[in-house]
């Protein structure tokens, strides 16, 4: 959410800048904003010259009984309630304003990095780097669900028998994989000096609407019913959301957090959601970064991030490259985005397995996360990045690292997390 002050200020930038996400039909919510926001300020104004004539006249009252004028003291006994009365309108007047900027103000999107390139949705998202070769091999690649199910991993059957479509079980090696990778992502993170965390997978309203849009929230979290509680659809809202209406001495900034979770999803809107495999899910687990920091160092810690999960691929010989995300394809409370892509041999292109984001101090203006620094308080900027999540991470591994004879590689840094195995064997 940005600062009322900004947009009042400076509502040509804003509305550029809905244009620049290609969003038009909320350029009418920059000048609604700014209009009631003059008239919240006119009745605050209003209230207090009012708040404060009450109060000098009620001091009146007792000097008028001691001098015995007590019908005078009973008059103005009377146009104190009467400005008590008006000043309780003037106070609901002004708290409904305020309501109406907040639920306007939270639809305005973020103000977007000068770098990001202006496209309309992820089609003209911008490669940015390769790292790695990527190889088509001399032997056709079974489908992922095809490998998993050779290696005995995998039983959808089952599982839609118990949950429906969108959810799975792994067995055997390919679980045992599962979880070595999970496990390896998370010493490779604490490695980097980040500090493991376990969050809760439930999370109250007011932090889901924290930490995303309306739009986001809908098309993402289920709801519990009967309670104010959401499962996470990733593990960076709950990380985020511990540090709701805190204030941080600066002194221990950044606070450099990864973490464990599964993560649940609607996925409303998808396609392929029947389609035999684990890529579009309902349910997966996760290892997330999550950064808190101060703004001016906020873009060396984006920076920072995204090679990290380009580092964790590439030591399991999976190439990769990155994107970045055009303006249209950016979620609003984001200021720059880059997607990380894996190779996918069968399919001879990059899919993404991962995406890290600034966004800058929206999340913590809204969650009211401040930092008490030299010159006062102010609000922090945080940031947060895909480790790695699997299973649909596993179909770049295995992929990459399949043999012509349907066995499987395991490179050397998850060997210590499989029982020292090297080859998972059909």
């Amino acid at each position: 959410m940005l600062d009322i002050k900004f947009v009042r200020e400076n509502s040509d930038i804003v509305k550029q800048n809905i244009k620049n996400k290609f969003q038009d039909h909320k350029l009418h919510l920059v000048d609604e904003v700014i209009e009631l926001d003059k008239e919240s300020r006119a009745v605050k104004v209003e209230a207090d010259e009012l708040r404060s004539k009450r109060n000098s006249i009620s001091k009146q009252i007792g000097a008028l009984m001691a001098q015995g004028r007590k019908e005078e003291a009973e008059q103005t006994k009377k146009q104190v309630a009467e400005f008590s009365k008006h000043l309780e309108e003037l106070e609901v007047k002004e708290n409904e304003l305020l309501e109406e900027v907040k639920k306007r103000m939270m639809l305005i999107p973020n103000i977007i990095d000068p770098s990001v390139p202006i496209g309309k949705n992820d089609t003209e998202n911008v490669e940015v780097e390769r790292f790695g070769e990527p190889v088509v091999p001399d032997f056709e690649v079974p489908y992922h669900s095809q490998i998993m199910e050779k290696l005995n991993g995998l039983d959808l059957d089952s599982a839609r028998r118990v949950a429906g479509n969108g959810f799975y079980y792994l067995t055997g090696d390919i679980a045992r994989l599962h979880s070595a990778v999970i496990a390896y992502a998370r010493d490779f993170m604490i490695d980097k000096g980040f500090t493991y965390c376990v969050p809760p997978f439930m999370i109250r309203s007011n932090v889901v609407t924290g930490v995303m849009s309306f739009e986001e929230m809908d098309a993402m979290m289920y709801k519990i019913e009967g309670e104010d509680l959401y499962l996470i659809g990733t593990s960076e809202h709950s990380m985020i959301g511990r540090f709701i209406d805190t204030i941080i001495p600066e002194e221990q900034l950044p606070k450099t957090l990864t973490s464990y979770s599964p993560c649940f999803r609607k996925e409303k809107g998808a396609h392929g959601i029947e389609e035999r495999g684990v890529y579009r899910i309902h349910q997966f687990e996760k290892q997330e970064m999550v950064v808190i920091c101060k703004p001016e160092d906020s873009m060396m810690w984006f920076d920072r991030m995204w090679k990290y999960t380009v580092e964790l691929f590439r030591s399991m010989d999976i190439p990769v490259r990155t994107l970045e995300c055009c303006s249209g394809d950016l979620a609003d409370l984001k200021v720059k985005s880059v997607d990380v892509e894996a190779w996918s041999p069968r399919q001879k292109k990059y899919f993404e397995v991962g995406s890290c984001s600034n966004l800058s101090d929206a999340q913590a203006r809204r969650l009211k996360i401040r930092v008490n620094g030299e010159n006062g308080k102010y609000f922090a900027h945080t940031l947060n990045n895909t480790v790695v999540a699997p299973p649909r991470m596993l179909i770049a591994f295995l992929e990459n690292n399949l043999n012509a004879d349907g066995s499987v590689r395991i490179p050397e840094v998850l060997r210590p997390y499989m029982g020292g195995k090297d080859l998972l064997i059909p």
